[in-house]
Order: structure tokens, then sequence, then C-alpha cells
């Protein structure tokens, strides 16, 4: 890494995070990641009610601990949480407090940067925290808030995406910032994860890979229809949550609707109260999937593509004699 990163960050098996991904990132999923060497998140919404958050986190906490010490030799990847900071989020506090006491290694913020207090909260035992933008305005606020690194999203990424370049935006970034960096957008393959490196990220982000694992909490339809599609059936639509996201074109057909003629939503439509979305409840069946989708043809289980990632990246490199 040509960058000193923070110790959360560092003696990865390969540098990603695997993205925190509405639903399907339960604890089942976030362990299977962590054990693969990787840095395994899900939401704090996920875990509803409120109360689940603690039972989550010491469950994994206790699964990771027994398994290390079972395989001294293999490293575990940290736990990261995602908080999405936005003023709808009445659990917000709480969701802070919880990981705080559990001293959560990396918090993800989203859609809005974080307050001063969970800042302080956070880097008090030693946490960093890592914000979603989708463009440099928000990178130049998130950084102006005191976070310690950005995740850049951008076109292709799965659920709630940017529409910029990869290459525009890690640019831009750079220049900005000389800090940790992590992009999102399509990323499915080893090679995709040294071509974020080679454009200036420190770390890949991967999402939609996950959604068709053994592990994953969705239904079997799910990662079926997942495995069956291309780029040409990801739909980029504000309609679900009052952001724009792609989604997978036979869900929202299956819903009873055109995805070719969908109206847009205002972002007040944005509700994220009590444990998450009203509208994110009445569209559950609507399925978030990035564009690399057409690269996803099984359902390995997450040490199976994990192992694929690293043959793929290590491969990658040698082509490029690095």
């Amino acid at each position: 890494m040509p960058r000193t990163l923070p110790k959360a960050l560092q003696d990865l098996r390969l540098p990603i995070i695997c993205s925190p991904m509405f639903i399907a990132s339960g604890p089942a999923l976030v362990a299977a990641q962590c054990k693969a060497g990787l840095v395994g998140a899900f939401p704090a919404l996920n875990a509803r009610p409120a109360e689940q958050l603690d039972v989550w986190l010491t469950g994994l906490e206790r699964e990771l601990k027994d398994w290390q010490d079972q395989h001294p030799q293999r490293r575990v990847g940290p736990i990261a949480v995602n908080q999405i900071v936005h003023q709808s989020n009445d659990r917000l506090a709480h969701d802070v407090e919880v990981c705080v006491r559990h001293r959560v290694p990396i918090i993800i913020s989203s859609l809005r940067a974080p307050p001063r207090e969970m800042l302080d909260a956070v880097h008090g035992y030693g946490g960093i925290v890592l914000h979603d933008v989708i463009s440099l305005r928000h990178a130049e606020k998130a950084l102006e808030a005191g976070v310690d690194g950005l995740i850049l999203v951008a076109a292709g990424a799965g659920g709630h995406a940017g529409p910029l370049s990869p290459f525009a935006l890690v640019g831009e970034a750079r220049r900005l910032f000389d800090g940790p960096l992590v992009l999102s957008g399509s990323i499915a393959t080893g090679d995709a994860v040294l071509a974020a490196q080679a454009m200036g990220a420190d770390l890949a982000y991967i999402g939609s890979r996950w959604l068709a694992t053994v592990e994953s909490n969705v239904d079997q339809a799910y990662r079926d229809a997942i495995v069956e599609a291309s780029a040409a059936d990801v739909v980029y639509t504000n309609l679900f949550t009052g952001v724009h996201g792609n989604y997978l074109r036979q869900s929202i057909i299956n819903a009873g609707l055109d995805p070719d003629n969908l109206p847009a939503a205002d972002k007040s439509a944005m509700n994220f109260g009590s444990g998450g979305a009203s509208k994110a409840k009445a569209w559950r069946d609507i399925w978030g999937v990035g564009q690399g989708v057409g690269l996803m043809e099984d359902i390995p289980t997450v040490a199976e593509m994990t192992d694929r990632l690293e043959a793929q990246y290590r491969a990658a490199r040698a082509r490029l004699a690095l």
C-alpha cells in the first residue's frame, strides 16, 4: 500500500471492505467475511428491534474470538457497522452508543456527515469512521466534519449509488485527500480490486458479489436472479427510497411496475425511523444489485469466493509484473 492506513485496515487478506447491505448482511454473512480475512460489515438498522444490535455484536465477537483461537495462523478481519446519519433515524444515538460500548473498530456513516459527538466517541477508543460519498462536494463536507476516510460510491454500485465514473471520482478525491480511499462500483473480481488500487484507491468496497453467496440473508430467488442477470438488467431510480440506486429489473417487474417508466421520488420521502424506511419495508422485494452482476455465475460460500478473489488478484498482479 502506498499510504500508511489506520490499524483497522491493515493486515487484511485482501484490500476489501464488504459493504453493508440492507437485509442481506446478517451475522452469518459478516462472520464468514471476517473469517475470510476481510472487513465484514452490516447496517445497524438490520438488527431489529434495536436491542438486537447488542446481541448481534456480542455473538459475532464471541464467534470470531473462538474461531481465531482455533485457527491462530489465519487472519480475522474486523467488524464494521453502518450508521445512517439522517434526521429520521431515531435509532442513531442508541446504535452509536452500543457500537462505542463494543468498541467496533470501523464505523461507516452514510447520507450525511457524522456529528462531532459521534466522531469523538468513536475516536475515543481508537475506532475510525469512513463516510460514503457520491461527489466531491459530499467528500469535502465529510472531511470538514473530521472523518478518517472516504468510501467513493461510483456509477454501477449496488443499492444507493452515484452517477460519476470511478476514474473521475477517485482522481478528484485523491487530489483533495491523502488518507484512506475505498472505491465502490461494479467490483466483483480480483482484477477489479487491483484496478481500484491502480487508479488511486486503497481498498475495494464489494457488495453485490456477496448477495449470491450461501451465507447471505436473502431468498434463494434473489440469488438465482443475480446469477441469471447481466448489467442490462440493472435499473437506476430514486423511487424506492428517495435516493438514487441500482435495482434488479426483474424484481421491479415482479412488483407490478414498469422499470422503463418509473416516477421520480422526492428526497423528503426518506424515512429511517424506528429501524428502517417505511418505503424500504414496502419495497423489500425490490432487489438492489450492482452493474457487476453479469460476472456472477454461481452461488459459492464466502470462503470459496474469497479464495477466487485472491487467485484473480494475484494473477492480475503477475500479468502486470507487480
